[in-house]
């Protein structure tokens, strides 16, 4: 389908459970001591730091009665959130790179939920909280009911937070700190992706080499980006450029031989689209600007610069590299 051409690049911005990294040590210091808890059941150890050493700070009548002077505000703090086990389920000293995260100090409206949880801290606390699971996951409001997963259920059925406090911020200092987390957040991810990429590309290139092989396709070039191509049929005139609309015949199949789209399928003209400008995948804007008027092409796409780990629906996998032949019937 002419619609598999579109590119669906974008940096997906996920949001699992709060977490920073809490260094073991400092959680051995913490861990003496049996938990207080809350009316609504929330297990807790909170302490304060004293010189070197961590004392353990007590909470009269359930509640700290100097909250009301922090609501508005937001907490600095390093958080690491564990199963029962004490398995890391995710750390977001890691996720951002050491930085702190600031969480919001807002009048408590839900009870037994980390909301009530960080009304309990001060600047400089650290602290060790336990959720039931069952607590946490149980639907607010007309939300449908959600299933604590299997895992957590495994490993005691409980959250556990450690938690280390930093310092008082206000809500343009929170919104500026927001922003620099989530350009962390980007960078790593683009990090990632960039990684995966290479590693990708290696296998890809070595499976496209394979096909050539296989295929007896002699006298292919390759671009510096990875791409294999061979002009069949030379065409006339000068080659395609950026931003002129192209028309295009075509037909793509996997490695393996199975065709996944041909502009035989589709009943008017030959498929046009302005070249360049993202609006198929990356290989063809590359490959396609290697052609002229009337040039017949073989391209060997690699999967990074096709549809990469998402893959095209139910005929495109995931990391496939693709082969593509083509016709330029038309450049304007």
């Amino acid at each position: 389908m002419r619609s598999t051409f579109r590119s669906g690049r974008h940096l997906a911005l996920g949001a699992g459970l709060l977490g920073l990294l809490f260094s073991t040590a400092a959680c051995n210091k913490l861990g003496g001591g049996d938990f207080a808890k809350t009316k609504s059941g929330i297990e807790y150890k909170i302490f304060k730091k004293v010189g070197s050493k961590y004392e353990r700070r007590d909470i009269s009548g359930d509640a700290d009665p100097t909250y009301k002077d922090r609501v508005g505000k937001f907490l600095t703090a390093y958080i690491d959130t564990r199963t029962g086990k004490d398995s890391v389920l995710e750390s977001t000293r890691t996720k951002f790179q050491g930085a702190l995260v600031p969480l919001p100090l807002q009048e408590v409206k839900r009870k037994g939920t980390p909301e009530e949880a960080f009304a309990l801290l001060t600047p400089g606390d650290s602290a060790v909280f336990r959720f039931n699971a069952d607590s946490l996951f149980k639907p607010q409001g007309p939300n449908p009911p959600r299933p604590v997963p299997p895992f957590l259920k495994k490993a005691g059925n409980v959250v556990v937070l450690h938690v280390a406090t930093r310092g008082l911020i206000d809500q343009a200092a929170a919104m500026t700190m927001q922003q620099d987390l989530q350009q962390k957040m980007m960078a790593e991810q683009q990090r990632q992706m960039m990684a995966f990429a290479g590693d990708q590309l290696k296998k890809d290139d070595a499976a496209l080499q394979a096909y050539a092989k296989s295929k007896n396709l002699t006298g292919l070039k390759k671009t510096p980006s990875g791409i294999y191509y061979q002009i069949t049929t030379p065409g006339a005139g000068p080659l395609a450029k950026q931003g002129q609309t192209v028309t295009m015949k075509y037909t793509g199949m996997l490695l393996d031989g199975k065709v996944f789209d041909s502009s035989d399928k589709h009943p008017g003209p030959p498929f046009s689209f302005p070249l360049g400008q993202g609006k198929v995948i990356p290989g063809w804007d590359e490959a396609v600007a290697l052609l002229n008027k009337g040039s017949k092409a073989t391209f060997l796409i690699p999967s990074t610069l096709a549809y990469g780990q998402q893959g095209a629906g139910a005929d495109i996998p995931a990391n496939a590299p693709l082969r593509f032949d083509v016709e330029l019937v038309d450049v304007k």
